[in-house]
């Protein structure tokens, strides 16, 4: 969870705030064991100031956790970086009704690293690449490529096509929260998301799509595509928000975090990295 900006006088008081559902001794207990840390893998402690834009995680257990039937491929594995590639319909970090069935908490249990952090995150229903951190000391080092975007990420879509659109395009706007909690829109300002379209195929009245964000905002890519008239196939919230609970395995969002390219802050070399996942028309 990223935080917005506010003046709580600790995360503690934010917390307790945003989760009325949740007592704040609940908190206390949670943070005592470690259950609260940072983007940074770093416990929060109880008195621990308010910081807008920080990222932190909690955890927690969830009752009738519903199983995902789909699983995790580990690309890539150093020292200090795990690169994972994601199905569809799996979360990366707990959240909601998921905790044990996450792309983190599997790959904790499953490596025995206590120490892991995914330094990006895709959406739930996107398929494709995700990094990890193993080592707290190399951590800031990599985010930083996120956070200065210096990662080229590559994604692909299935969507329809419209004759009249002319591709490469650049998609720029401004995005925000559209007054629910799941969704995104575009509104009147400074521009805060941009976006990179090509066209790689057409069957149809489907299209291949190559999709180049320069930004990060939440729902970027989704909430681009449906701008330009072409919602991604099996959008369960774009442009129609499904009912909660009604998952369907068998029409996944037709969207894939494809291609990760960058250059290593500690090993100083190129890296590349590529989904062996496809999308299917």
């Amino acid at each position: 969870m990223a935080l917005p900006p506010g003046d709580w006088p600790s995360l503690l008081d934010f917390l307790a705030k945003r989760f009325p559902a949740i007592a704040r001794p609940l908190w206390l207990e949670r943070m005592a064991v470690g259950d609260v840390i940072d983007e940074f893998g770093h416990p929060i402690l109880v008195d621990q100031p308010y910081q807008a834009h920080q990222r932190i995680y909690y955890y927690r257990e969830v009752p009738d956790e519903p199983s995902i039937p789909f699983h995790e491929l580990v690309l890539f594995e150093d020292a200090h970086l795990i690169v994972v590639d994601k199905p569809h319909f799996l979360p990366v970090v707990p959240s909601g009704h998921y905790l044990n069935e996450t792309v983190l908490v599997r790959l904790k249990r499953k490596l025995g690293l206590d120490d892991l952090v995914p330094i990006h995150r895709i959406d739930r229903d996107t398929a494709g690449l995700v990094m990890f951190s193993k080592q707290p000391s190399s951590r800031a080092a990599y985010s930083t490529l996120f956070s200065q975007h210096q990662v080229q990420k590559t994604y692909e879509a299935i969507a329809p096509w419209r004759a009249d659109l002319v591709f490469p395009l650049t998609r720029q706007s401004r995005i925000k929260e559209a007054g629910h909690f799941m969704l995104q829109h575009e509104v009147p300002g400074a521009t805060n998301a941009i976006t990179h379209i090509d066209l790689l195929e057409v069957r149809g009245e489907l299209a291949h799509y190559q999709l180049k964000p320069v930004t990060g905002q939440r729902h970027q890519l989704r909430v681009h595509m449906l701008a330009l008239g072409i919602p991604i196939l099996g959008d369960g919230l774009y442009p129609t928000l499904t009912p909660e609970g009604r998952m369907d395995y068998g029409n996944p969002l037709r969207l894939l975090a494809k291609r990760l390219n960058f250059i290593d802050p500690i090993q100083g070399q190129t890296r590349q990295f590529e989904s062996q996942r496809s999308l299917a028309f």
